[in-house]
């Protein structure tokens, strides 16, 4: 069995997907030549031709996603399937299935992503608080709701400090970065409870009220399935030099702002400031990774014309 398998869920359309395969084959050291899939709701005939070349090139299996259209449009319906569904792909033929978001890149060996023994997550918190639910403060009506729903054993609450804002939260975990042994079939947990709640009127009514609901309402679900299905112990939350949220460095605390990003091990990024050369000059990126980016955002724009 094979030590990790990358899955990525991705339009095949955008810029972000080609940018974090490459930065796997280049810099992940002993994990670049783990096998890389891409989970798309996109028949081949909708990929563009150059990305179907970069793929073969890079070594890259393509699953296909069926999802009914009528579902897909729901918030993150497909984000939650893909990931159930490369879970369920992955069992019996890796140790461990690493979940990126497409907006992720790699730059230094990802050691931690072979956890320990005895260990069945590796996370990181989120990168601000938004809808997350304040330590020391009561649940409000919305997290009362979600850990009614999944059955969350209050008992089992931790303190977990965000990665940017310094605030400390409930258990509220990032989504586009997990590392996860299929066999324990998290990732098909999250999505089979995601898709039975997202039609429930409470659920619902919050989407109203507030878009940010929509947005991370399945990432609330994640967090509180994290208590439900795992014990503290069993979890590992991976250092701070990985998932850095690159497109938040000016808004970061001054001591959570690296001295150089090539520290960093992987980053999370909006690729609308990653193109824009002024930004990239305002952030501590070094060379040999200020040159690559430079020649890959040029050559990446050109697979997805």
């Amino acid at each position: 069995m094979i030590e990790i398998i990358y899955a990525i869920p991705s339009s095949c359309t955008d810029i972000e997907t080609p940018l974090l395969i490459s930065s796997i084959r280049k810099f992940a050291g002993n994990f670049a030549n783990a096998p890389i899939w891409v989970v798309t709701t996109k028949k081949n005939i909708e990929i563009p031709s150059k990305m179907i070349d970069f793929f073969n090139s890079m070594n890259v299996t393509v699953i296909y996603l069926d999802v009914k259209s009528d579902i897909i449009k729901l918030p993150f319906i497909g984000f939650t399937q893909a990931a159930a569904k490369a879970e369920s792909l992955a069992k019996g033929k890796t140790k461990f299935l690493i979940w990126l978001g497409a907006n992720s890149l790699i730059i230094n060996e990802p050691t931690e992503f072979n956890l320990k023994d005895g260990i069945n997550l590796g996370y990181r918190p989120v990168h601000h608080t938004l809808i997350g639910s304040l330590f020391d403060k009561p649940l409000d009506a919305f997290w009362e709701m979600i850990y009614k729903k999944c059955n969350v054993d209050e008992s089992k609450v931790f303190p977990m400090k965000t990665h940017i804002d310094g605030n400390t939260l409930r258990p509220y975990i990032n989504s586009g970065f997990l590392i996860v042994r299929p066999e324990k079939q998290f990732l098909q947990t999250w999505a089979e409870h995601y898709k039975d709640m997202i039609y429930e009127d409470e659920i619902v009514a919050f989407f109203g009220k507030d878009e940010l609901y929509a947005i991370f309402t399945h990432q609330a679900v994640l967090s509180s399935l994290f208590l439900t299905e795992f014990e503290k112990e069993e979890t590992h939350k991976l250092p701070f030099e990985y998932c850095y949220p690159i497109h938040l460095f000016h808004e970061s605390l001054e001591t959570l702002q690296p001295e150089s990003i090539n520290q960093m091990i992987t980053f999370r990024l909006y690729i609308d400031k990653l193109l824009k050369p002024e930004w990239r000059a305002s952030i501590p990126i070094e060379e040999p990774l200020k040159s690559w980016f430079e020649i890959k955002l040029e050559e990446y724009a050109e697979l997805i014309k």
